[in-house]
Parts: structure tokens; sequence; C-alpha cells
């Protein structure tokens, strides 16, 4: 898939930035959900946290990128 200008965007330089945001998001929901739900395993935790992360990933970080990156992607 290409961009407008007919460029494809760099998967690797993509995937930086994702990194960059992604990880202080479920590492900042890891640390808010461990108080809340002590008692849960961890994978329940992660049942909650990652829909969380997908639907910021898809209607959030990857369109503000795109938009704010574009060009050093």
């Amino acid at each position: 898939m290409s961009s407008p200008t007919g460029k494809a965007p760099s998967r690797i330089r993509l995937s930086l930035f994702v990194f960059l945001v992604v990880y202080p998001l479920v590492t900042s929901l890891l640390y808010v959900a461990g108080p809340l739900t002590p008692e849960w395993q961890m994978w329940q935790r992660t049942l909650i946290i990652v829909p969380m992360v997908v639907l910021s990933m898809v209607y959030v970080i990857i369109p503000r990128i795109h938009r704010h990156c574009h060009r050093w992607l």
C-alpha cells in the first residue's frame, strides 16, 4: 500500500515510532492495573489491557504517527 506521494513508508521506521509510543502505554497500563487487580492472574490483566492497546493503536497512535511523522517514514 503506497502513500499519496507514491512512496511506501519504511516499515522499520514505522515500527520504531510505534514502539516508542506503545511501550510506555503498555507499561503504564500494567502499573495502573496492578493495584486495581491484585488478586488477578497476569493473563486476566492482559485480557483487559490488550484491547485498550489495540484500539489505541488502530484509532489513535498509528494515524497520528502517519499524520505527524510522515516525512520521517
